[in-house]
């Protein structure tokens, strides 16, 4: 009958809006895009070509918020080794418990006095909902987290992007930074 509605049919209907709505990434690398920087202008990924980068979405008011340090110690002593060949990018967002409210410049001054923090910090950006950023969307379908879920959990979720462009290895939020360096380094020698 009509009223009767076949939940796998749902689920089906669901699993080819997903595929559909995520094709047009098919064919993409992370070098082809253009999040915007702390002043709202392109900041080109394709000066990246080549090398290791990992990708962070971060919060200056948040539980996690130390993992700045971390990441900077990772980031120092991975430069040193491999100056040419690794990246780390931070996203602020204020997309999990308002942890990013300030305005970019403001967010830019906290990580670099209260953390040092040496790394690109681009433009506050969205990871998930409608308006998540074009680079989030083809990284969270390039490698979805835990159950297939695409969707960011909070802040300080990680992403290695290996030399090709590619999504290697996506890390949760409890992932230390320093956890990364097993991946980062087998990535650096591909």
């Amino acid at each position: 009958d009509k009223e009767h509605i076949n939940p796998q049919l749902i689920s089906l209907e669901i699993g080819h809006l997903s595929i559909r709505t995520s094709s047009h990434f098919t064919d993409m690398a992370f070098y082809d895009f253009k999040p915007l920087d702390k002043r709202g202008r392109e900041f080109d990924l394709s000066k990246y070509r080549n090398k290791v980068v990992i990708v962070v979405n971060t919060a200056s008011k948040c539980t996690f918020t130390s993992q700045f340090a971390e990441l900077e110690t990772l980031y120092r002593d991975l430069k040193a080794k491999h100056s040419d060949d690794i990246e780390f990018i931070a996203f602020p967002c204020d997309q999990f418990g308002h942890g990013d409210p300030e305005a970019n410049e403001n967010i830019q001054t906290f990580c670099a006095v209260n953390y040092g923090v040496s790394f690109p910090v681009l433009g506050k950006t969205d990871v998930n909902g409608e308006k998540a950023a074009p680079l989030y969307q083809w990284m969270k379908n390039e490698m979805p987290g835990l159950m297939g879920i695409r969707r960011v959990k909070w802040n300080f979720e990680k992403f290695v992007i290996d030399r090709n462009g590619k999504v290697v290895r996506r890390y949760a939020s409890t992932s230390k930074p320093e956890s990364l360096k097993p991946v980062i380094l087998k990535a650096l020698q591909d």
